[in-house]
């Protein structure tokens, strides 16, 4: 062992001087070197966004997923547009301009689909109606034909009004006329122009017999190019789609809105949160570690020294990563700020011994730095092989975005090790060392540092307490399969899908399931309607209704009700030729009615929106009566938007009805090829389609609704079944690789140091520290998730290299307890694992959730890795070599 030691002390010993007398040389090899890597960097590196891509394609759920993609490929890489609008009217007609739009530039837009706006849809909608909901938009429809025709003769509030009037005195004389809706919806139109907010009556929904809502939406499916030569490939389209949106009048506070959410945005911002994210992290944990170095070293020269030797070895880790992948993932991405907080380490290691060398031996800067690289240089060498295991442990596994970061970094460790043990030497000519007197700042940690000593009893049973709670804690950690929950939860992207999840009837995230015999559609359809978890089932059988005769009977007899009535195109255009007072009349001969109504049927079913209309009415003749409205023409004005407000969509609503009417029974070879491709694949599979019963945003729910799906359709594929099968092949993966990692490990230390005993006391605070950290997700109510998993392989290398240092320090120096922890060794061992803290640290004020996420486990983790190295090892080291506890 001490032949070995002495060769490896005299390798290099040899290589730190040979830097330190070639230092120029060196450093000018270097600075070429990184400016090459760098601006390689600059024109190759790419950055890839998917998420669920980061697992093999040879993982079964992978393989019915890209076999759903090429069977339909308009789902996939597509922007989900969600206009809202106070009236389902204004919501198709803006959907449908924004449409046209979108359609016209089929450069940036190859694709676009407005299913509801679809001819043949609107055309033959009512088909898709049950037999009961014809029946009653027909009893409807007949109330309201009076009222309708009259209108188109003279679409005016007067008219209006005494329609209305008339209709109330029938009420009165006990005529059962189903008049709530229409005077609720009067009513709260009239409420909303006195608050300054015009809110249009819906004729789609009066004539439907329903209550009109605050806000309807519309969907448009958008197929944008996307330009993978650029970082954020979709930033063009969905930059053209805002400036349109804008121009068109869709702003956030207008009456009708757009909003981007879909695959495509969500992973547009995910990769500028996290990179903005990592970019902000990044400034912050150099400028944080830049600090604790100064309070560390208290000299510029040590801090240039180790900040340039860290962004040397950062910028050849990019070029090796940019060499070897080619591109960053969103997990890989973080890299950056993982390896400003492990890159330290050593260099800090390094200039604390030189340092100490310096001042115990009083010897030169040559000398100095001739012993340190003897001393320090296998250490470093093991600590940066146990690391680099822990990181290449994971490239085996079937999650590929980890494997990918644990090349990078693994390597990365490795630079990290070749710069500290080259760099540092060479910059010593320029930049040496100052010798410190002990410091307020070094007494302070040597303080800290002695009271576990002085307690063994209690750190044991301290210890002894939190594993057994730990045990107990495990089986309650959770893996968060939810991948909105990795992205910026203020992003518009990830508010509009998360409400569109709430409504789960047409909810965005659903099971798709690929069926080879159009004979075995029926009998799946029929088995997964039955499961509670499933809202419905929809497939190509749908497009082709049921009971076509009977429907269309009663559509025949709508279009005999309505009869044909039409509206002139200038109708609205046309001056009112009525007066303010006549109209002023009108209105008040309707409030006159329904106040008489309400007197005399109080209990009546319409008396409450009687009631609230006459209120509205009785406001609005008040408003026409104010001083400031003593003006003709602004009472004119006043009475005009009243007049819009009540009955410019009568005629779109009206045609659109008229249109419906003329629809006539059709077979499944009647359907356009835009209905059926949305359902036929190109390899002649059929597509089925099951939405959930729950909101799935909450993973209980999501895995109740895919296993009872899978129960019956193994073949499932969707976002569902990718997140739940990507999140548990991802544990399995981390768990054969965690295993294999610290097999490596523990093999590679007992290779290098030869000895078990030396071994288990490296490995004990580090598996004491990685049981904690999992029973303090629990206590947090951290889950881990598909970013900050990566914490379990970092926390592996960061123990290990601490843990190492410790052990590898008492037995080449045979210090004791007391003396140990006076050295440089653990004052090394405090600084690097304050800046690595801070590094990691400052992840957690990263705007993506998976970063930040990522940032609190590691904290977390590095703190309790900290107290186990510093506290638990010390006290283990001192039992081992039978010193006495120190006395007071």
């Amino acid at each position: 062992m001490k032949n070995s030691l002495g060769s490896g002390y005299r390798f290099f010993a040899r290589w730190a001087d040979i830097s330190y007398c070639y230092a120029i040389w060196i450093i000018l090899l270097i600075l070429t070197l990184v400016t090459l890597s760098t601006f390689y960097v600059v024109n190759n590196l790419g950055v890839h966004t998917d998420t669920t891509d980061m697992l093999s394609e040879e993982v079964p759920f992978r393989a019915n997923h890209i076999r759903y993609r090429q069977s339909f490929p308009q789902y996939e890489d597509t922007l989900l547009l969600v206009l809202d609008a106070p009236t389902p009217e204004q919501a198709h007609i803006a959907a449908k301009r924004f449409t046209r739009y979108l359609q016209d530039d089929v450069t940036q837009f190859p694709a676009t689909y407005y299913l509801t706006g679809e001819p043949f849809f609107e055309q033959n909608g009512l088909f898709y109606k049950d037999l009961s909901e014809l029946g009653r938009l027909t009893d409807y429809l007949a109330a309201a034909q009076p009222l309708i025709a009259r209108l188109a003769e003279s679409p005016t509030l007067s008219t209006f009004s005494s329609v209305l009037t008339d209709a109330v005195e029938e009420l009165r004389k006990g005529r059962e006329l189903e008049l709530e809706p229409v005077l609720s919806g009067i009513s709260a139109t009239l409420d909303a122009r006195f608050t300054g907010k015009s809110r249009a009556l819906s004729w789609q929904a009066l004539l439907g017999g329903e209550a009109q809502k605050d806000t309807y939406q519309e969907l448009i499916i958008v197929k944008p190019k996307l330009d993978y030569s650029q970082i954020f490939a979709a930033e063009g389209p969905i930059d053209a789609i805002r400036t349109t949106a804008q121009k068109m009048g869709f702003a956030p506070n207008a009456t009708e809105k757009l909003r981007i959410t879909g695959e495509v945005a969500l992973a547009h911002d995910e990769l500028n949160s996290a990179m903005h994210g990592t970019q902000d992290a990044g400034l912050l944990a150099l400028i944080m570690v830049a600090a604790v170095l100064l309070i560390a070293f208290r000299s510029v020269g040590a801090i240039f020294t180790i900040i340039v030797s860290l962004l040397l070895g950062l910028l050849l880790t990019a070029a090796f990563a940019t060499l070897a992948v080619g591109y960053l993932n969103l997990i890989s991405i973080a890299f950056a700020v993982l390896y400003i907080g492990l890159g330290v380490d050593f260099a800090v290691h390094f200039l604390l011994r030189l340092e100490e060398i310096r001042r115990t031996d009083q010897t030169t800067v040559p000398e100095a730095v001739y012993k340190t690289g003897g001393d320090m240089g296998q250490s470093l060498l093991i600590c940066a092989l146990t690391t680099a295991i822990g990181f290449y442990a994971f490239m085996p596994t079937t999650y590929r975005g980890v494997a990918e970061l644990g090349l990078i970094s693994g390597t990365g460790m490795l630079i990290s090790f070749l710069i500290t043990i080259t760099m540092i030497p060479a910059l010593q000519k320029l930049f040496p060392i100052q010798i410190r007197k002990s410091s307020s700042s070094v007494r302070l940690v040597d303080k800290i540092l002695d009271l576990p000593g002085r307690s063994r009893k209690l750190v044991y049973s301290v210890t002894s307490v939190a594993i057994l709670a730990s045990i107990f804690a495990l089986p309650h950690i959770k893996f968060d399969y939810n991948l909105l929950n990795l992205n910026n939860p203020s992003a518009e992207s990830v508010k509009t899908f998360q409400e569109l999840l709430r409504g789960t009837e047409d909810s965005p995230w659903h099971i798709n399931i690929l069926v080879d015999d159009f004979q075995e559609i029926g009998q799946i359809v029929k088995q997964l309607s039955t499961l509670p978890e499933v809202k419905r089932v929809v497939s190509i059988l749908d497009m082709v209704p049921e009971e076509q005769e009977e429907k269309g009977l009663l559509i025949e007899e709508m279009a005999m009700i309505l009869g044909p009535i039409s509206y002139s195109p200038t109708a609205f255009l046309i001056p009112n030729p009525h007066t303010v007072a006549q109209q002023r009349m009108a209105l008040d001969q309707l409030r006159i009615a329904l106040s008489q109504f309400v007197v005399e049927q109080p209990e009546h079913a319409a008396a409450v929106s009687a009631r609230a209309l006459q209120e509205s009415i009785a406001n609005l003749l008040m408003q026409l009566g104010k001083p400031a409205l003593e003006n003709g023409e602004a009472k004119q004005q006043l009475l005009l938007a009243v007049n819009n407000d009540l009955l410019s969509l009568l005629p779109g609503a009206i045609e659109r009805l008229q249109l419906a009417l003329e629809a006539q029974p059709f077979s499944q070879e009647a359907l356009p090829a835009s209905v059926t491709d949305l359902w036929y694949g190109k390899d002649n599979v059929y597509r089925i389609a099951v939405y959930p019963s729950e909101n799935i945003n909450d993973n209980d729910a999501l895995r109740r609704f895919v296993r009872a799906v899978q129960e019956i359709t193994p073949n499932a594929t969707g976002v569902p079944v990718i997140s739940l099968e990507a999140g548990e092949a991802v544990v399995d993966a981390f768990f054969h690789a965690f295993s294999l990692a610290l097999i490596g490990v523990i093999l590679t230390i007992w290779i290098m140091l030869r000895s078990a005993t030396a071994t288990f006391m490296v490995l004990i605070p580090l598996l004491i520290a990685i049981l904690l950290t999992g029973a303090s997700t629990v206590v947090m109510d951290l889950s881990f998730n598909f970013a900050n998993i990566i914490a379990l392989p970092l926390l592996l290398g960061i123990g290990i290299d601490s843990s190492l240092h410790m052990v590898y320090r008492s037995r080449s120096a045979g210090a004791d307890y007391e003396n140990l922890l006076h050295t440089s060794t653990a004052r090394a061992i405090f600084y690097s694992a304050l800046t690595t803290l801070v590094g990691f640290g400052s992840l957690i004020f990263s705007i993506h959730q998976g970063t930040s996420s990522m940032g609190q486990l590691l904290t977390i983790g590095l703190l309790l890795t900290l107290v186990c190295v510093l506290i638990i090892l010390p006290v283990l080291l001192q039992s081992a070599s039978g010193k006495k506890e120190i006395s007071a």
